[in-house]
């Protein structure tokens, strides 16, 4: 029994299935060979490796069937993938991983057309991209460039093509795109020749579909060079070609039209037109230019519908209440936080501002010609603004209203308009509140200009007009630097407030800070590159600071901004001269006296100048427009006559001091001068202006002697130091003569309160909610008076 039972061998204990798969493999081959091959062969893959040519059913063996003595396996029932032989000495691979890496993909063959081809078509449409880039960061010669050579490479591109393929495979829509992106570079370039003959070859080739929308582009052309019969022709024809589905393009082309009829002064067209979009899907746009259109022909019932179109136009935004949070919900809040300035919010704000604008221009344009007068207008205005989405506009109206009073300096009805704003809410009472603490500070009442400055500052501390405006009036108490305290926090409110940094600036240089001063004037300078007033400040505090070099430097750009002021050309002359470049100064002087010939104080140093320079003959001119100017001072006429007898004149110069002392009988020094011309020249008349002379210094000494008298010690010593000065002047009299003289030239000399030796004391920069002014600080250095 136990005969047939047969042990495993030891060295197979493990392998279950040994044996199982035994059998020779030739069988495979010799299956192969007799059975007949067909067209359609299917490789199998063996335990061993060999692959196997399956023939079709017919003839196919069936398995198990016995040929030629040796029997077909029955290999339907073997394991997949899994042999003895993978056992002794190869992995289990079921994927053939091990047959290594695929073979390389074949290269593409560059040197072929159709390869040519595609890559300069890949190239043009880089360029076309990168013009588009170019234009965009505002670098349209480079723009140009690229589509240019884009324009040059589809030529070679469609040349390649015909030569390649049939006409019919050319690409349409990369040459359209090549040329309509080159004429809108010829456009931005202001090379409108060539964008319209660009267009133009665009719009004439039949095979571009919708090409005719691109008549509305070469309207643009012609309006931009005023051609506006054809810029009308244009948009009616792309007007046309538009069908009426595209309803949003065809009114943008119907507003252009209406826009050029006005340009024309066709007002009725240009009603038409606005009317017809203003019932077809009104907007701020065309309801303003309706408005205009009817001011224009003086229709008032027309501007008052128009006006209460413009006021009924949909803005279509979301109101403020939705950027509100209703709970205390996180989610919610951090939502409505991440909406509450994003893009869309930014847009519905221009939009709103958009639309103010518009409509506060409308109303101050329309108010004025609706009514008998622009009070009844405004009314009327801030009666309809009331009963529309724009109810916070009718203060704003009334303020402005306020300010055309001022226009028409009524003063007082302007005060009363705005002091209706004082029990309105805190925004309206601080605008009424800071325009009427300017008003006082104009009319120097400063404690009404505190007053209100105070009521602005009250009722909204982060406005910062109020803050300026209550630093000036501290300022004007001579408070600097509380006033300075003011303006920083004006301008930590509002960091672009210019008045308070221009204000601030100005309370330094009181204090005598000048390094501060200067920086706020630099910063300043950074902000209005082409301010007079910054420039000049500039230039006054290196003056302060003995710094002419850069003084002039300043001055120099100041008069690139403003050539033609006076003032500043004598202020560089008066620093060339400290620096003693005569030439530079006589030539800024000569420029000043040119361009404003009554600056007393210029008039005397060109005459001086010319004195110096021996030639007196030309000063006589100078001196001449001077006696004209200031004609009760007798030093203008008495220098005239000086410059004949310098010159030899004598005749001159003693028919000159003959005309003096008619007018001023009791001038000392004219009399002296007759005096010693007539003894040169030998007249007469010697005698009797030497009694005059005489009985002039006898009633001069004794009213100084009735002065002296009546005098204390102080006032004595001072006479003292008077007569020593006389003696110091070097002249051959007596001392008591020598000190009328100097009296007499005191006396002559023009008092401070002359124009040439003012100085401006209206330096504060004051503001408006709507504006600003500000008086420049111009300060002048009296000139010592030239002597003969």
């Amino acid at each position: 029994m136990m005969q047939n039972v047969h042990l495993a061998p030891e060295t197979d204990e493990d392998d279950l299935y040994s044996g199982y798969n035994d059998y020779n493999p030739t069988y495979d081959t010799e299956i192969t060979a007799k059975i007949p091959s067909t067209a359609i062969t299917r490789p199998i893959a063996t335990g061993y490796g060999s692959k196997t040519s399956l023939t079709s059913s017919v003839g196919r063996p069936m398995t198990g069937a016995i040929q030629d003595g040796v029997s077909r396996p029955m290999t339907a029932v073997r394991a997949a993938g899994f042999t003895k032989a993978a056992l002794k000495g190869s992995a289990f691979d079921p994927l053939g991983q091990s047959r290594g890496p695929a073979p390389p993909l074949e290269a593409k063959n560059e040197d072929s057309p159709e390869e040519k081809i595609r890559q300069l078509e890949k190239k043009v449409n880089e360029l076309v991209e990168e013009s588009c880039i170019a234009n965009s960061c505002g670098d349209l010669k480079l723009a140009l460039e690229k589509a240019k050579e884009a324009g040059r490479k589809e030529r070679v591109l469609v040349r390649q093509r015909e030569q390649v393929t049939t006409p019919e495979n050319i690409n349409l829509d990369l040459t359209y795109s090549v040329l309509f992106n080159l004429a809108s570079q010829y456009s931005a370039n202001e090379m409108y020749a060539e964008a319209l003959n660009t267009y133009q070859v665009i719009v004439k080739n039949k095979m571009f579909s919708n090409a005719g929308r691109l008549k509305v582009n070469m309207g643009n052309i012609y309006l931009k060079q005023r051609n506006y019969p054809k810029a009308i022709k244009f948009y009616r024809m792309a007007l046309d070609q538009i069908p009426s589905v595209h309803k949003e393009m065809r009114i943008k082309i119907m507003q252009n039209i209406g826009i050029t009829f006005i340009k024309t002064g066709q007002y009725s067209d240009a009603i038409n037109s606005f009317e017809h979009i203003m019932s077809m899907a009104p907007n701020l746009k065309a309801g303003f230019n309706l408005i205009l259109c009817y001011f224009a022909v003086g229709d008032r019932e027309k501007m008052k519908k128009a006006f209460q179109k413009l006021i009924a136009v949909p803005l279509e935004i979301d109101e403020d209440d939705k950027y509100i949070a209703p709970n205390d919900d996180p989610h919610t809040n951090l939502v409505i936080e991440a909406i509450k300035n994003d893009h869309l919010r930014q847009m519905e704000r221009e939009r709103k501002t958009m639309a103010e604008k518009y409509i506060m221009t409308a109303a101050k344009l329309i108010a004025p010609v609706i009514e008998t007068s622009f009070a009844i207008g405004y009314d009327w205005c801030v009666e309809v603004v009331k009963a529309s989405q724009y109810v916070e506009l009718a203060n704003d109206l009334e303020i402005n209203k306020a300010i055309t009073y001022l226009r028409q300096k009524d003063f007082n009805q302007a005060v009363d308009t705005l002091k209706m704003f004082e029990k309105k809410d805190s925004r309206v009472k601080s605008a009424a509140a800071t325009n009427l603490s300017f008003l006082y500070y104009l009319e120097n009442e400063f404690a009404q200009a505190s007053s209100y400055a105070d009521l602005a500052v009250n009722s909204d501390r982060y406005n910062p007009s109020a803050l300026t405006n209550k630093g000036n009036t501290i300022f004007a108490n001579g408070d600097y630097e509380k006033a300075a305290e003011f303006y920083k926090e004006a301008l930590r409110n509002d960091s672009s407030c210019t008045e308070a940094l221009y204000n601030i600036g100005l309370a330094y240089k009181k204090l005598n800070r000048l390094d501060d001063a200067l920086d706020c004037f630099l910063k300043l300078h950074a902000i209005l590159r082409n301010s007079a007033q910054v420039l000049y400040q500039i230039a006054n505090v290196y003056e302060l600071m003995d710094d002419p070099n850069q003084a002039i430097e300043w001055l120099m750009q100041l008069i690139s901004v403003v050539p033609t002021d006076s003032k500043v050309l004598s202020k560089l002359g008066e620093l060339y001269d400290s620096e003693g470049d005569k030439s530079q100064a006589f030539q800024y002087y000569y420029e000043s006296y040119r361009y404003f010939p009554s600056n007393i104080e210029v008039i005397e140093w060109l005459g001086a100048y010319y004195i110096d320079t021996q030639f007196c003959e030309k000063a006589i001119q100078y001196f001449e427009r001077a006696s004209l100017i200031q004609p009760t001072q007798v030093k203008w006429q008495l220098m005239i006559a000086s410059c004949f007898r310098r010159s030899g004149n004598y005749q001159r110069a003693l028919d000159t001091y003959k005309d003096i002392h008619r007018k001023f009988p009791e001038n000392v020094e004219c009399l002296r001068f007759l005096v010693r011309l007539c003894t040169d020249i030998g007249l007469k008349e010697v005698q009797e202006y030497a009694t005059k002379l005489k009985r002039l210094e006898k009633m001069k000494e004794i009213r100084e002697q009735r002065i002296k008298s009546g005098r204390d010690g102080s006032g004595g010593s001072r006479g003292k130091r008077e007569g020593s000065a006389g003696c110091d002047s070097g002249q051959n009299s007596s001392a008591s003569s020598k000190g009328e003289r100097l009296n007499a030239k005191l006396r002559a000399l023009p008092g401070t309160n002359e124009p040439y030796e003012t100085s401006s004391n209206k330096e504060i920069g004051k503001c408006l909610v709507c504006g600003s002014t500000w008086p420049s600080n111009r300060k002048t250095k009296n000139r010592s008076q030239k002597k003969n």
